[in-house]
């Protein structure tokens, strides 16, 4: 296949995974709020999903993609630099904080800040998909098509789609406080992760044309969406728990066990 189409692939692969946000808005199309309880626990489940999927998936290939210490050491470093990546992307986030209801009222001047600012903070997740699909069209992958897609890309899809559900529903929280329509909470869900396919296209691109960083490449976004759930998923979701009965400890960690028990298995297929 050319590389135009492959790219089309990926960005597609991508596109899903920022249209899955638009499910957290669907539960206020039957009903009027969202426990704290379930909140607590979807966190869970995304945590769980992501480090699963980090681990079994991105850290796992990345070791079997290396070959001798110069490519363990790529992988460190990207690690690492998955790491600082989160950690800047959360400096500049902190220091130009948007709530999701200013959505409806932003002038475009302000929807261009916030969209830059979703694209920091999205951007570990489609970088993740992208090198998933960095063995695009080799052996050993799902007939797709007139694609072989790769295993891995496979699982990063769908375990960044499932993840990125409890995403939309805490944007479309405030948006339902505000009486926003049912279908503009799903767009401005949606809208919070169309960064996503772009990060896959470039990461993709980037693992094609320079195969001997792939070990780094599959450490970066492991690394970034490691510390993307420590630095973020599991505070925000004790946070919301703070109220419950526990602290919401337990809420959390039974939404950690289900998104471990959900993605483990579907890693080693």
């Amino acid at each position: 296949m050319g590389t135009l189409a492959n790219l089309t692939l990926v960005f597609v692969a991508g596109l899903i995974t920022a249209l899955a946000t638009g499910l957290g808005a669907l539960p206020f199309f039957f009903i009027s709020e969202v426990s704290d309880r379930l909140q607590v626990g979807l966190w869970g489940l995304a945590s769980g999903i992501m480090i699963s999927a980090s681990t079994f998936g991105l850290i796992l290939e990345g070791l079997a993609e290396a070959d001798g210490q110069g490519d363990y050491l790529l992988m460190v470093a990207g690690l690492a630099a998955g790491v600082v990546l989160v950690v800047v992307a959360n400096r500049i986030i902190s220091d130009h904080h948007f709530d999701p209801r200013q959505y409806e009222e932003a002038d475009f001047q302000k929807l261009v800040l916030i969209l830059g600012i979703l694209t920091v903070h999205s951007f570990p997740e489609g970088v993740a998909v992208g090198v998933s699909f960095a063995e695009l069209n080799l052996e050993g992958g799902l007939a797709f098509g007139p694609f072989v897609v790769p295993l891995l890309a496979v699982f990063m899809t769908i375990a960044i789609s499932i993840h990125n559900v409890p995403e939309g529903l805490a944007i479309s929280i405030p948006l339902r406080s505000m009486d926003v329509p049912n279908w503009k909470m799903v767009w401005w869900a949606v809208f919070s992760s169309l960064p996503q396919p772009i990060g896959a296209v470039l990461a993709f691109y980037f693992v094609r044309i320079a195969r001997e960083f792939l070990p780094a490449g599959f450490g970066f976004a492991a690394g970034a969406m490691i510390y993307l759930v420590l630095s973020e998923f599991v505070p925000e979701a004790l946070e919301m728990g703070s109220g419950l009965p526990g602290r919401g400890y337990r809420e959390l960690a039974t939404g950690l066990a289900v998104g471990f028990a959900v993605m483990v298995p579907l890693a080693f297929l």
